[in-house]
Parts: structure tokens; sequence; C-alpha cells
């Protein structure tokens, strides 16, 4: 996807991530919510939830489909949920504040190591999708697992790395130190 950086007039390309965040409506002030560790910590269990529930869809019947819609908007509505955090002096809330700097990467470069780091996290976590999904498609639980393991590790690190981030770019951008309270 590709948009106008109305500043500068030139078309930025936007990654898959910039989409999702795009498509959830993302502003300043959810990005401040969702800073709230609550918000970030209740939306790790979403993947294991929505696969638990498809995992076991025949256990559960019909009950299936609405917990896989309230877990869907959830996603949604989760950032907007919390109030904005009294601080944001914690991991969670860097690693939220982290990964809306990478998001800005086009607007605000960021250091060369990040660029070349965040796609191999990426990379390492990404087999664990099809991995679910051929899981539950043959109602094996060794991939599910093995697939659920895979992103998990991937995200923790890539939340990891969102620290990481935030820490290194507040250093000499006001604009992010500001975030920090």
């Amino acid at each position: 996807m590709v948009h106008e950086d109305s500043e500068r007039g030139e078309k930025i390309s936007r990654n898959w991530l910039g989409t999702i965040a795009d498509l959830h409506g993302m502003n300043a002030e959810i990005w401040e919510r969702h800073a709230n560790p609550w918000s970030g910590l209740t939306r790790l269990p979403i993947l294991p939830l929505l696969t638990a529930a498809i995992y076991w869809r025949d256990t559960l019947g019909w009950l299936t489909w609405p917990i896989v819609a309230a877990l869907l908007v959830w996603t949604w509505l989760n950032p907007r949920m919390f109030p904005p955090p009294r601080s944001t002096d914690n991991w969670m809330s860097k690693a939220v504040m982290g990964e809306r700097i990478w998001l800005a990467r086009h607007e605000i470069e960021v250091p060369l190591h990040y660029r070349r780091a965040i796609p191999i996290i990426f990379g390492f976590s990404l087999p664990g999708l099809p991995l679910i999904a051929m899981g539950l498609f043959h109602e094996e639980g060794w991939p599910v697992l093995l697939g659920l393991v895979l992103c998990l590790i991937g995200k923790f690190w890539f939340l990891d790395r969102m620290v990481w981030l935030y820490d290194d770019m507040s250093r000499t951008h006001t604009i992010y130190r500001a975030w920090l309270r």
C-alpha cells in the first residue's frame, strides 16, 4: 500500500503492519490509550484463544463463531477500552510506543540495525501461521502448538526490540521522548 506524505508530497510505501494499523483506525489518541500496559497485555492471548476456539470447533459447536467474532471485535476495541496510562515507563508501554515508531519509520528514519533485524524476527515467526492453519484444518495438535510457539516467541521478540527501538529513538527525538511520563 502506498500513501502520500502530505508534508513532503512524496509517495511512501507502507508495510502490512501499517495497513493493519490504518484498518484499526489508529490515531494519536488511540495510540496513547493503547500504550496502557493493560491494553497490550490483554491483546497477547488473542491468537491462542482464537486458535483454541477454532481447534475445538467440534466440541464448541455453534458457539465457535460467536467466540471468534467476539475475539475479532476485542482486537479492534482493545486499544480504545483503556484510559491513557499514568506512566509509560514500563516494558509494555515502551513496546507499544516502539511499534508506533516502527510504523512511522518512513517519516522519521530508524537506525539500520532495526531495519535489518525486524524482518528477521518476522521471518522467524511467519512459518507459525501456516503450521497453525494446517493443524486447524487437519485437527492435529502438534502443528497448532508448534505454530503458536513460533508466533508467540516472535511476538515477544518483536515487542522486546520495540522497547529497544523506543529507548534509542527517544534519546535523539524530542517528539518520542515526550511520550514517556
